[in-house]
């Protein structure tokens, strides 16, 4: 987006800027990082195997913990810090934020650096140590990342985060693939398996360092680029200059809510994670093998599937929080409502179509992602229960971020700490209680984000007074959803019977699943138009909305 032109936009008021364009080109750069990081697994897998997987993970598992301790949610709250300043035309003071974002990420970002370095020997084990060595200059570089992804973010502009991101997860995979491979053929001769896969490991964690470089590199050349438009729309800023001292307090008040209620959310899989383990293998003595592989059936399958639309939620919440930041600093309740409710709307028109896909082609998309026949089936059946986490974790995702926007940070916290305090008790009385075994960690998400689903929706009811028209916002796309099922389902079987007289299953499998898609996305949103669910003003917000308009009356979709 052009700078001037975005600033024209903000002086026409709250409504200038369209949340469904910034979200739209945010949810593109998402499922193509998406789709990059699925694509560059299989490769990197063959190259340093299974073994060097499991030291990347140890460290790779470490390292994340300090990065959302450190500069994670650096691009959302700096977003929402500037943006409550530049709607009340304190670019100076928004300015200034940025500064101090800047120098919190380089005072926390050293430190985080420093410790995965000097205590790496702490924090994993033997094999793992240089590894996480190796990850430590990218919680410095992460930082700083973040702080100019937010600047952007703060001005309603989304281009240069999502190229960066693209970029990012580019460099990710071709220098951890490449890096891998250099670093093992480059191995002493007397190297044994253990050292291989060690180096290999070096190699792929090096190459999550260099993503976050290359999009470093990219993003202050795009502040660089336009520093000239910044500089002269603080001279325009005759208001009072806020001391450093007094925003730096604010921005910490600001960052500290949001890495609270990340880190919780994080801690919930590490947490379930050590329950379920600890409870089957230690206190009912099942095989350590087969408890690990079944866990590994659900953390890597079907919560790996589920979380690939849940992202777009989170690539649409990045969008939302300067959005409605800005119409809830300019005083415009109203607007802030609506806004909120279309936030909520996007997200349920992208996750409730995806939860039933995933419901009626568990097994079909299971089957072409992890083509593993042993465990096929029960992979495809906990997938099944757990797509319709979707439609809850990318509300909730949004109402997270809509909080967070009108400034009650701690109540993603609340929320958070709730459903883990809910959940956790839960999964142990159903792992003591019941043979759900693998069914009760299932169940437990599903509550988790059930209840984070509600308690949001009663906090947005509280603070906005916030009433959301259910036939509008959840009936529509259920129903049309349901429908697109039906067909979806039809059209596979269809074409898997006829593929499957020329050649096996995986190849009728292939061939069934993309046309059954293609068909889907259609179907949905002709139902979804036509019942008035998606209207001409939803889709003249998204990218090429005028272009859209035109298609959709040539072919009578719309009226």
């Amino acid at each position: 987006m052009d700078m001037e032109k975005m600033d024209t936009e903000e002086r026409k008021g709250p409504g200038g800027s369209s949340i469904a364009a910034q979200a739209g080109v945010l949810a593109v750069a998402t499922i193509v990082v998406r789709i990059i990081g699925l694509l560059y697994r299989a490769p990197l897998t063959a190259i340093i195997g299974d073994e060097g997987n499991g030291y990347y993970g140890a460290a790779y598992n470490i390292y994340m913990i300090i990065l959302i301790l450190s500069a994670n949610s650096l691009p959302a709250a700096i977003s929402r810090q500037m943006s409550t300043k530049i709607a009340v035309g304190e670019y100076r003071n928004a300015q200034r934020a940025f500064h101090c974002a800047l120098a919190y990420s380089l005072i926390v970002g050293t430190a985080g650096s420093l410790l995965l370095y000097f205590g790496a020997g702490v924090l994993v084990k033997q094999n793992a140590v240089p590894v996480l060595r190796v990850f430590a200059p990218t919680i410095f570089l992460f930082g700083i990342l973040g702080a100019v992804r937010g600047y952007f973010q703060a001005n309603q502009s989304m281009v240069q985060t999502s190229v960066s991101q693209i970029l990012e997860q580019i460099a990710n995979a071709g220098v951890s693939i490449g890096a891998a491979a250099f670093l093992i053929r480059t191995a002493a001769v007397h190297a044994g398996p253990t050292q291989r896969a060690v180096r290999g490991a070096m190699g792929s964690a090096l190459g999550t360092g260099s993503g976050v470089a290359t999009a470093l590199v990219f993003m202050t050349i795009a502040y660089l680029r336009h520093r000239g438009f910044f500089m002269r729309r603080m001279r325009s800023d005759r208001g009072d200059v806020e001391p450093y001292g007094a925003i730096m307090k604010s921005t910490i008040l600001v960052i500290t809510p949001f890495i609270v209620s990340s880190f919780i959310l994080n801690l919930t899989t590490t947490l379930d994670q050590m329950i379920y383990l600890n409870m089957l293998i230690d206190g009912r003595h099942l095989p350590e093998a087969a408890v690990t592989t079944v866990f590994g059936l659900f953390s890597n399958k079907a919560v790996v599937i589920t979380n690939i639309p849940i992202s777009v939620a989170t690539a649409v919440s990045a969008a939302i929080i300067p959005n409605i930041a800005t119409a809830y600093a300019s005083g415009d309740i109203a607007e802030t409502r609506r806004r909120a409710v279309n936030a909520s709307r996007m997200a349920l028109i992208i996750a409730v179509p995806c939860a039933v896909g995933l419901m009626v082609l568990a097994r079909p998309v299971t089957m072409l992602m992890f083509p593993q026949w042993d465990t096929l089936e029960l992979a495809s059946t906990l997938l099944m229960l757990q797509a319709v986490t979707v439609i809850f974790l990318s509300v909730g995702t949004i109402t997270n971020a809509v909080l967070q926007a009108i400034g009650r940070m701690s109540m993603p916290i609340v929320s958070a700490g709730v459903s883990l305090v809910i959940q956790t008790l839960a999964l142990v009385l159903f792992l003591r209680f019941t043979d759900w075994g693998i069914y009760a960690m299932v169940l437990v998400s599903v509550l988790y984000a059930a209840i984070i689903f509600a308690l949001n929706e009663l906090f947005l009811r509280h603070y906005l007074d916030l009433r959301i028209r259910a036939w509008q916002v959840y009936g529509m796309p259920i129903l049309s959803a349901a429908v697109m099922g039906a067909v979806t389902w039809g059209v596979y079987r269809g074409v898997f019977a006829l593929a499957s007289r020329i050649r096996g299953e995986y190849f009728a499998n292939f061939m069934a699943v993309v046309p059954a898609i293609l068909a889907a996305i259609p179907v949905y949103f002709f139902i979804l138009i036509r019942f008035g669910g998606f209207t001409e003003e939803d889709i003249l917000g998204l990218p090429k909305g005028m272009t859209l308009v035109r298609l959709l009356k040539k072919l009578r979709w719309l009226a």
